[in-house]
């Protein structure tokens, strides 16, 4: 990407989004375009028809989309499925119609088989059953990446797309209800470390496997694709560590400062029992992480205390 390329960043107020803005602005791109959700409904094929008619950016990074832990998974699926569906055919179809020299698609590590070997590799794809909690957002975002892939293999297009494993950091959601684990556990924990709460209790029973990438770090790898990556198949993006949710829980209770208890209930679903992703691909590339979990969780936790807005959600 030259330096002066008109670059539109789709979602750059969510959490991925604003740090993709970061850092172009750090490597120091200066013709960024964004849009808010009242100037741009990416829903509505006609705005964003528009939208790029008039525009006519010459590089796309979408990272826009609905997102949600476990239970805003299970109970809005229709939802989830049709928004992500919708907003990324408009957008990919329209760079395509507006010839965009370059898109890049940011899905999850949610496309890839419940019971995929581990670490997950980029071509175990489609090669067994999605877990049933998070099957529609799934769905939608091997859409997206599939779109990509055909409209390269049929009209010589360059769009690639990234599968980054958990992210958290700056921007997150720290919804009680809707977040995903890590921002959720550092609400719970602030607010039960100011009640004076004696215990915490969490889901599940705390032996599932997570990796945890933060996300300045994977915007980092988005900008370095963008310019040094072409090709069908997309590019996982993580750590290559892993821990379980229970050892994940006990380090956020740490860096809080949570003294109390922590009780699991196993009633409550874990998700998928194992979600490693296999990055050589992206460390043969030349990328590599630089924030360890206990320090990512340290500023992610500045984040929460410093944005009241961020915090109410």
């Amino acid at each position: 990407m030259e330096k002066e390329a008109k670059i539109y960043v789709a979602g750059h107020r969510g959490m991925v989004g604003s740090a993709i803005v970061r850092e172009l602005e750090r490597e120091g791109y200066h013709n960024i375009i964004t849009r808010t959700h009242s100037e741009l409904d990416l829903i509505s094929q006609r705005e964003v028809d528009d939208f790029f008619a008039q525009e006519k950016p010459e590089y796309v990074f979408l990272a826009a989309a609905k997102v949600g832990g476990i239970e805003a998974n299970q109970s809005a699926l229709a939802d989830f499925m049709y928004d992500n569906m919708m907003l990324e055919m408009n957008v990919i179809h329209a760079a395509f119609v507006n010839h965009v020299k370059k898109l890049e698609f940011l899905g999850s590590s949610c496309i890839y088989p419940k019971f995929a070997p581990q670490p997950m590799k980029e071509d175990c794809l489609l090669t067994g059953a999605l877990e049933p909690t998070n099957e529609a957002y799934a769905l939608a975002k091997i859409s997206g990446l599939k779109y990509c892939e055909f409209l390269n293999r049929q009209y010589g297009t360059d769009y690639i797309s990234v599968m980054p494993t958990n992210l958290y950091g700056p921007n997150d959601n720290y919804h009680p209800l809707h977040s995903h684990v890590l921002p959720a556990l550092i609400r719970r924990f602030h607010e039960a470390k100011e009640q004076g709460l004696s215990e915490v209790v969490c889901w599940g029973d705390g032996s599932p496997y997570r990796e945890f990438l933060y996300v300045d770090d994977l915007a980092e790898l988005c900008v370095f694709l963008m310019n040094h990556y072409s090709g069908n198949e997309t590019v996982n993006a993580g750590t290559g560590k892993e821990l379980t949710i229970r050892e994940l829980t006990e380090l956020v209770a740490e860096v809080i400062g949570f003294e109390g208890e922590i009780k699991w209930d196993p009633s409550k679903p874990n998700g998928t029992p194992r979600k490693l992703l296999d990055v050589s691909k992206a460390t043969a590339l030349g990328w590599t992480y630089h924030t360890e979990l206990k320090d990512g969780i340290r500023l992610a936790y500045e984040d929460f205390l410093h944005n009241p807005m961020r915090a109410e959600r």
